[in-house]
């Protein structure tokens, strides 16, 4: 491993621990000015610091305590010295502020760049699979791992919990 993925994975570790503690300072510090975020929920993207902490902190609003933030699958690449990208799962759960209990995976690609020794994050991408049938979010069976190959994943549940 080089020693841009074991920062690059720090980082994201970090930004894990401060989404499940709702740490909105310390989450924000691992953004660029200039971050481009496209998130699963309107509108089409959030640029900028101020529009990317204002959804985050929409996010920890929704949640009645803590969020459970897993990461599954995580890779790391870079092809530069001074730019990197990541992809990865996220199980994210919890108890909402609606009464529900609820987890749903989504995925995540994240972008970084170099900055002042540092790596900062300039775009992530979060997106949900969706039931091309239904165009309902889908959600897997309860049983659903991530790494079981993909005629494994293929027959889980769909529609919401």
């Amino acid at each position: 491993m080089t020693s841009y993925e074991s920062d690059i994975r720090a980082l994201l570790d970090s930004r894990a621990e401060a989404s499940r503690a709702k740490d909105i300072d310390r989450l924000m510090s691992l953004y660029a000015d200039d971050i481009v975020y496209y998130d699963a929920v309107p509108p089409l993207r959030f640029i900028g610091h101020e529009a990317v902490r204002a959804n985050f902190l929409r996010w920890f609003g929704a949640y009645d305590g803590p969020i459970g933030l897993e990461t599954h699958e995580l890779t790391v690449a870079s092809t530069d010295a001074d730019l990197a990208f990541a992809h990865m799962l996220h199980l994210d759960s919890g108890k909402r502020t609606n009464g529900l209990d609820t987890a749903m995976w989504v995925r995540s690609s994240v972008c970084f760049r170099r900055s002042g020794g540092g790596w900062l994050i300039t775009h992530e991408h979060i997106s949900l699979p969706i039931d091309p049938e239904t165009l309902h979010v889908w959600f897997p069976s309860d049983d659903f791992v991530p790494s079981r190959p993909r005629s494994q994943e293929l027959g889980g549940g769909s529609g919401p919990r």
